[in-house]
């Protein structure tokens, strides 16, 4: 067999024009399910792959969609399966039309984005950027199709993709304040409280806390507000906090994989769940029906999230302008096994 094989080939093999091979391997013009399938397995069979380079340099496209987190805290990426789950979604997404993903997680305060023109990236996708970042000013100035998927970003004319945290932290409280917790703590992050409104997301669900305590007529403990990392280790960390506070009976981590530590802290402390303390997360991730207990949790779906801000870097690419900028994610509650009544004398 040639180890060389062109599209002329599959072409002649077929027995069709060089134009039907390229509408089948780009989805575009009219070919009919018969003719299609019988380029394909000719395809298949001559083991063709298409001229990656070639091609870009016809669409003046790399094929190359960059997926960006700002960070400051090395580890990010990998201590926290959210992001597995988005980066899922949007190479889902991307394989569709033939797009790859280069994963990037950078320093705020320093990046220069220099590698979206080295690499002559087709769009990217920057996840968890605040309001005042400095990074969505140096991507806007790149002129490449951008979507920022939970920024909480006022200005309507740039793509978001978000959920709908602050109903997520009023479901998640109200459901520990109708248990009989009025002490309840909030594995926040590890952020200044002073600097929330720069992180949108935890901004949001702790204003959502915040409504189900004012809803209830509770006052709101700023005390209660633990500031450890987004990790297993934070969580871990935030046991540790709790057994100092026998006051508190009920935490609300702002991730599950935070909440999966602090169930990993209180079992070694000898302290039951939800007997003692009841413990509840949000993101729902695909193991968090999995842990002792199982983990309440506001689920959100972390793949779709990823699509939706492809769907949303098409749109600029193929300059649709009817749909909506900014797409808004629902959330749920779901309950399992780790929350349960205020223990009595609470």
């Amino acid at each position: 067999m040639k180890q060389d094989i062109s599209i002329n080939d599959v072409a002649k093999e077929a027995n069709v024009s060089i134009a039907t091979v390229s509408n089948v391997l780009n989805g575009k013009g009219r070919v009919s399910g018969i003719t299609e399938r019988r380029v394909r397995k000719v395809i298949e069979e001559l083991g063709y792959a298409p001229n990656l380079l070639a091609r870009n340099l016809k669409t003046n496209q790399s094929g190359l969609i960059g997926l960006v987190v700002p960070t400051v805290k090395p580890g990010r990426l990998k201590d926290n399966p959210f992001y597995w789950d988005l980066l899922a979604g949007v190479e889902e997404a991307a394989r569709e039309r033939d797009f790859h993903i280069i994963l990037a997680g950078i320093e705020e305060s320093e990046e220069t984005f220099s590698f979206v023109r080295e690499r002559q990236l087709d769009g990217l996708i920057v996840v968890g950027a605040g309001e005042g970042s400095t990074a969505i000013e140096r991507v806007q100035a790149l002129d490449v199709p951008v979507v920022f998927v939970d920024n909480y970003i006022r200005n309507p004319k740039l793509y978001q993709v978000c959920l709908d945290d602050r109903l997520g932290g009023l479901l998640a409280t109200k459901h520990l304040i109708d248990k009989g917790h009025t002490r309840i703590a909030v594995l926040i992050g590890d952020i200044q409280m002073e600097r929330i409104q720069h992180y949108g997301v935890l901004q949001e669900r702790w204003i959502g806390y915040r409504m189900a305590l004012e809803e209830s007529g509770i006052a709101y403990d700023p005390s209660l507000m633990i500031q450890y990392p987004t990790s297993v280790e934070g969580g871990y960390r935030a046991a540790e906090w709790l057994n100092q506070h026998d006051d508190v009976t009920a935490i609300f981590s702002f991730s599950d994989i935070s909440a999966m530590g602090i169930l990993k802290g209180l079992k070694e402390s000898g302290r039951k769940v939800p007997g003692e303390v009841s413990v509840i997360g949000f993101d729902d991730l695909f193991m968090s029906g999995y842990t002792h207990p199982p983990l309440t949790t506001v689920s959100q779906n972390i793949q779709v999230k990823g699509m939706a801000a492809v769907s949303l870097l098409y749109n600029q690419m193929d300059r649709v302008s009817e749909f909506s900028r900014k797409v808004v994610l629902p959330v749920e509650l779901m309950i399992r096994e780790s929350t349960g009544k205020a223990r009595e004398g609470n």
